[in-house]
């Protein structure tokens, strides 16, 4: 039996520590090495990570995207308009160097940077300078457009503006996906930043494809099963407002919509977690195979742990905003966290939203 070594804190007690160090990790690698070596090596790469489902979601996404950044076919389309790709994340986030949105931009260039979007989730552009109305106009270059209710517009009725100064700091630190109270919400934001402050304001995105492959197995085949209702309540809470202008909303708007946890996306075909915290009625759960609703308990406990899963760094990139950037994200496929770290000083983006298709899982191929 090998003698116990007090290690209490003088000099030669971290001599003796030291040496004990050394002599145990000699000792515990060989005994490693010969239980791996006489240990039946694993086959699979879930079976590897065994409980590391955030590295094992990374590896799945990637894997889905061939083991690389983007595409043989996509790098070379993008080298012929002279675009530098600079990777963020390692499948999320790329921003395209080259590229001019203040011109007219043929439609040639329009589907490589919608092919990036696809494949890399959330793109972005430096020193662009786009006028409203240049910006609406490169959004419905990507499909038609959908005004938002529940905000200050522009001048141009299709821009949104969101600021936060020192009377009113920024509140959208909580990772979510855009309008999931809409039947159909929407497949895409532009963001430009007008207004940024010295320090802080960055936006983190995270890939809600790696996240799906990353939850745990059980959670996975529980989650594929389950619908929630959405509704902008939130949005409608303001204290003193007039009951009859909130019932003409809900009349012009529906108010309460059904979504899958899990969604397909219509253009990639792979699955996403698609959940956002503040729009989910959290008990709302029902698993559409029977049509029946999850008890309340298990209900929250499952919305817990999904709010948690956007959040690992290994998923996510961060961008940093400067004047006339430009991000375009996929919120078919991301969720983003404003960071709120910049009061007392303000930050302005605007933003068109692309409008998309209503939610739906399609059954995996066998």
């Amino acid at each position: 039996m090998a003698e116990h070594i007090s290690v209490a804190g003088g000099a030669d007690d971290k001599d003796a520590y030291n040496d004990a160090a050394q002599r145990i990790s000699k000792d515990l690698t060989a005994a490693r090495t010969t239980l791996l070596r006489e240990a039946t090596p694993p086959v699979g790469m879930e079976e590897r990570f065994g409980r590391n489902r955030v590295g094992y979601g990374v590896a799945r996404e990637l894997e889905a995207m061939g083991q690389q950044p983007v595409s043989d076919a996509l790098s070379e389309d993008a080298s012929r308009f002279g675009i530098e790709f600079e990777h963020l994340g390692t499948t999320i986030g790329t921003v395209l160097h080259g590229v001019d949105l203040t011109n007219d931009v043929p439609d040639e260039l329009i589907e490589v940077i919608r092919r990036t979007l696809l494949e890399r989730k959330v793109i972005f552009f430096r020193d662009q300078h786009l006028g409203e109305d240049q910006q609406v106009a490169f959004g419905r270059r990507f499909g038609e457009l959908d005004a938002f209710p529940f905000g200050q517009s522009g001048e141009n009725p299709f821009i949104l503006q969101i600021y936060h100064d020192e009377s009113r700091p920024g509140s959208i630190n909580s990772w979510h996906t855009d309008v999931t109270w809409m039947e159909c919400p929407s497949l895409g934001s532009i963001a430009q930043c007008m207004t940024v402050p010295p320090l802080g304001g960055d936006t983190l995105f995270s890939d809600s494809h790696a996240a799906y492959q990353g939850l745990r197995p059980e959670l996975k085949e529980r989650v594929e099963h389950l619908d929630g209702v959405n509704d902008y309540r939130n949005f409608i809470a303001t204290p003193g407002l007039d009951p009859e202008l909130i019932a003409s909303i809900k009349a012009d708007i529906p108010f309460g919509v059904t979504h899958p946890l899990v969604r397909t996306h219509p253009e990639t075909g792979k699955r996403a977690l698609y959940i956002h915290g503040g729009f989910l009625r959290h008990e709302s759960l029902t698993d559409r195979r029977t049509g029946q609703r999850l008890a309340a308990d298990e209900c929250r406990a499952i919305v817990a742990e999904l709010l948690t899963q956007h959040a690992h760094p290994e998923y996510c990139c961060r961008f940093q905003w400067e004047l006339g950037s430009i991000a375009f994200w996929d919120n078919r496929a991301v969720q983003h966290y404003a960071a709120s770290d910049y009061y007392p000083h303000s930050r302005l983006l605007r933003r068109v939203t692309v409008a998309g298709d209503r939610p739906f899982l399609a059954p995996l191929e066998n």
